[in-house]
């Protein structure tokens, strides 16, 4: 569920937590299939079978609707990533990249409307802080105790560096291909750990 501070008003009820999640469903289908700048909060309303009044309740705008799906990728995000490293046991820091990075394609690939919000890098939905940023201190959060390190501002600032370059260089291999460029992407794989390596080992 989104940070209750993207919303209008946070779902008490089971039947309310549900209608918001088919209303995010209905926006991320929606932007895959026309777009942000044809979205609509009423064509979101129709899609997910919810009154107007329903989407209203939660959200201002559309831009804050999207906002909110941006932070449900992200803490979907971070539910695979901790699911990928709870499986996988104590593989150390380069298993930890390997699962950050693949979940990340993965969604990047499957995901409805991920491509153009993910974590609301795509469309400047008016965050308070920027995307990025939100991610590597998620990232910090989360893999600080797997890492055996202290959730400080160095290891946050290491994050947010790779982070930033990573973004960069998957919108380039998503842009060469459709899937994502395996070239663009084991080289990006390669200067991470390269990066990394200097600071985590």
């Amino acid at each position: 569920m989104p940070h209750a501070t993207s919303l209008r008003r946070a779902p008490v009820q089971r039947r309310s937590a549900e209608r918001l999640a088919r209303i995010l469903d209905a926006c991320a289908d929606l932007l895959d299939e026309v777009g942000y700048d044809d979205l609509s909060t009423r064509a979101v309303a129709q899609r997910a079978a919810v009154p107007i009044g329903s989407v209203y309740r939660f959200f201002g705008n559309k831009r804050q609707m999207v906002d909110a799906l941006a932070q449900r990728n992200l803490e979907r995000y971070a539910e695979r990533v901790t699911q990928r490293l709870s499986a996988a046991g104590d593989g150390g820091w380069r298993e930890a990249m390997d699962a950050v990075l693949d979940e990340y394609l993965e969604m990047k690939r499957t995901a409805p409307g991920f491509s153009l919000v993910d974590f609301g890098n795509q469309i400047p939905v008016g965050a308070r802080t920027e995307p990025n940023h939100r991610v590597a201190d998620r990232l910090t959060e989360l893999l600080s105790g797997y890492l055996g390190r202290e959730p400080d501002e160095e290891l946050r600032r290491v994050f947010l560096i790779a982070v930033e370059t990573a973004d960069t260089l998957v919108h380039l291999a998503f842009r060469v291909a459709p899937e994502g460029d395996p070239k663009i992407i084991e080289e990006m794989r390669e200067m991470l750990r390269a990066y990394l390596a200097r600071v985590l080992d």
